[in-house]
């Protein structure tokens, strides 16, 4: 899905400066020229982070949803990634629970977040 997003970013930044698929040029030449770097997936991290932390602090419905405590099976196939381990590995996080106490101090979620986002792996 990230190189998706990527390859969606990048092809906004050839419209924008109407740079045709057949000039053949990289896409770090293209970055270049429009003077920026890649940032739509350092944003939706960012955003999702602040979501999430707004979520469970409220500790409703949406809070039990986050860390799976409903009852239920599962269904069939391969086991989809959860927005938590996405976000751990964004963050450097190791452990959910580090995560989660950071969750409920809104100026320590907000810190992590800030660092992420400077330092963040993805």
């Amino acid at each position: 899905m990230e190189a998706k997003l990527e390859a969606t970013e990048m092809w906004f930044l050839r419209r924008m400066l109407r740079i045709s698929w057949t000039e053949r040029k990289s896409n770090e030449t293209v970055l270049i020229e429009a003077n920026s770097r890649r940032s739509l997936i350092k944003t939706i991290r960012k955003r999702q982070a602040t979501f999430l932390g707004h979520v469970m602090r409220r500790e409703k419905l949406e809070h039990l949803i986050t860390t799976g405590k409903l009852d239920g099976k599962r269904g069939r196939g391969k086991e989809r990634e959860k927005m938590m381990d996405g976000l751990k590995r964004w963050l450097g996080s190791g452990s959910s629970t580090e995560t989660m106490t950071a969750m409920g101090h809104r100026e320590l979620w907000r810190n992590m977040i800030a660092d992420a986002s400077k330092h963040g792996t993805g």
